[in-house]
């Protein structure tokens, strides 16, 4: 493996900005300074490769805990592949993906032939979650929390058939469940109530801006609200995906420490970008689970990151063919892709003054690896994997066809010119992505964690 010298970078840590050198060496992060001369017994070394960064921002890779890449059975949608690579140009260097594939990854063989995938085409690190179910409790607890990243509860029926909503089912997982269980918080009965009436009202030409009429506040209130005092009876570690809400925010606390946190949350970067007047011009490409919604919860979700009561950010990145995008409502797929777009978007927020950098590598790079105690990577520091990711924020480029990397071939970002790129990724210390092109030789590393 090469080693590197980066110099001259603006680097991006905990809560600070300095102007500074890194030496990479075997992978790892091996020297940190600020001082020049701190450095220059590793400048000197012959074996290494120097990437002037002057002018650039280098960041920690961005862990993203929520995507899903299809893989297997719904590879004409997305694969480990072409996902990652996406997530790679996009500055992600680790994911966590969800079992909603065909077969649902409900089982540890199942489990454990996804990491095999993994191993041979992912560009970035992996950890895969163990699908719940009704009746897969006995698989759920023999799931080793060192190295599988956590359990995966559908608590709304969205893209896959893995709803769990009976309460005894969720007491009995909360209750014995050593793991962190991630959850997706949509109160069923409330949706199918909510399609009954506007099927009688429309039939099949329902409007999509229906949607998060549908997919409501209350069927999301419900669920979150359920789930939470579930996880503070039992003592679960509880962690809630993609809040769309104003109102779910009010069941999070601000006053803990993340890393004493028992129930966090996330923000997704599609509830954080649009609000429900969009849908007349995006239709279905915008159509997640849970859906997007007013301003007022899109502008409440914003400030709630600030403040700390939410917890992360992540994408809930979930392709779909266009074809199948281009429906009516009712058949029309929830879910899009986001993996390549995510940290341009958020730096879109930094240059129009509403977050600093600080917060956006605190919420994208070590809050994941905090909430998910991931060993060694997160952060830059010394004796941690050299996963990185410098940027260039006064370089724009538009998102066109031409360099849109998911297999699928679009995003709802086609046509937007972002101020910022990624000029390169580096994934364990291999300089996976640099000004456009990979160097794909080398593989990411299943992820681990200190549980």
């Amino acid at each position: 493996m090469k080693n590197y010298k980066i110099i001259n970078a603006n680097i991006v840590n905990e809560g600070k900005i300095f102007k500074g050198d890194l030496f990479i060496e075997n992978g790892i992060i091996k020297k940190i300074t600020g001082k020049e001369e701190n450095l220059q017994a590793h400048l000197n070394k012959k074996d290494s490769i120097t990437i002037n960064a002057k002018g650039k921002y280098i960041l920690p890779g961005v862990i993203d805990d929520h995507v899903h890449f299809r893989e297997p059975g719904l590879t004409y949608k997305a694969d480990i592949y072409s996902e990652s690579k996406a997530a790679v140009a996009g500055g992600i260097t680790s994911f966590m993906e969800m079992p909603n594939t065909v077969p649902n990854t409900l089982s540890q063989e199942l489990l454990e032939q996804k990491y095999e995938l993994a191993s041979k085409k992912s560009l970035a690190n992996y950890s895969f979650y163990i699908g719940a179910s009704d009746n897969n409790i006995e698989d759920i607890l023999m799931t080793n929390p060192r190295n599988v990243c956590g359990i995966k509860l559908f608590m709304g029926a969205s893209t896959g058939n893995m709803l769990v909503d009976d309460i005894n089912k969720l007491i009995e997982i909360f209750s014995k469940s050593k793991l962190l269980i991630a959850v997706h918080c949509e109160d069923e009965q409330t949706i199918q109530n909510n399609i009954k009436y506007y099927r009688k009202k429309y039939g099949d030409n329902a409007p999509v801006e229906l949607h998060p009429l549908i997919r409501s506040e209350e069927a999301c209130f419900k669920s979150s609200e359920l789930a939470v005092s579930l996880a503070k009876k039992y003592n679960t570690r509880l962690h809630i995906l993609h809040l769309s809400t104003a109102r779910e925010t009010e069941l999070f606390d601000n006053t803990i420490p993340l890393k004493d946190k028992h129930i966090t949350a996330e923000v997704c970067i599609h509830h954080l970008w649009f609000n429900n007047n969009d849908y007349k011009k995006f239709g279905a490409l915008i159509k997640w689970n849970p859906a997007i919604k007013t301003e007022k919860d899109r502008e409440t979700l914003f400030n709630t990151l600030l403040n700390d009561k939410m917890d992360l950010i992540a994408t809930d990145h979930a392709p779909h063919t266009i074809k199948e995008k281009n429906n009516t409502y009712f058949k029309a797929p929830s879910g899009g892709p986001m993996v390549q777009h995510s940290l341009p978007a958020m730096l879109e927020f930094y240059h129009n003054g509403k977050i600093s950098l600080e917060k956006i590598v605190e919420k994208m790079c070590h809050a994941p690896a905090i909430c998910f105690n991931i060993e060694k990577r997160g952060f830059i520091r010394e004796g941690y994997q050299a996963d990185l990711v410098l940027i260039n924020l006064d370089s724009p480029w538009k998102v066109e066809k031409s360099n849109i990397l998911y297999k699928c071939g679009w995003s709802p970002f086609e046509g937007y010119a972002f101020k910022s790129k990624i000029t390169h990724t580096f994934v364990n210390g291999h300089l996976a992505f640099e000004n456009g092109y990979f160097n794909e030789n080398i593989k990411g590393q299943r992820l681990l964690f200190d549980k």
